[in-house]
């Protein structure tokens, strides 16, 4: 029968000890601003084929509509969705609800 094998913990060639970094230099902590929660409208969804053409879907037929995603990220949120269709990939578009009275 064989031997078993021990853990050997004896090093062949002893490695250098690094010297311990320097402590970083702490920043003072500026003061972080909060944005305001943005409320949204109900989401709508848009389809943008590898042309960058988008598509709404209007009166259960998928039409081509005006503004690009591109655009749309300026001013409301947008998230790419996982699932495609047709080879097209699905976004959820949602406005900012304005709260000015």
């Amino acid at each position: 029968m064989g031997k078993k094998r021990r853990y050997n913990d004896k090093r062949h060639s002893p490695r250098p000890i690094a010297p311990a970094p320097a402590p970083a230099e702490r920043r003072a902590a500026a003061a972080i601003e909060r944005k305001a929660k943005t409320e949204y409208d109900k989401p709508f969804i848009l389809l943008e084929n590898a042309d960058k053409d988008t598509f709404m879907f209007k009166a259960g037929q998928w039409a081509r509509h005006s503004m690009s995603i591109a655009e749309y990220r300026e001013n409301s949120l947008v998230k790419e969705l996982a699932q495609k269709v047709n080879g097209m990939t699905r976004y959820e578009i949602r406005y900012p609800i304005s709260h000015d009275a």
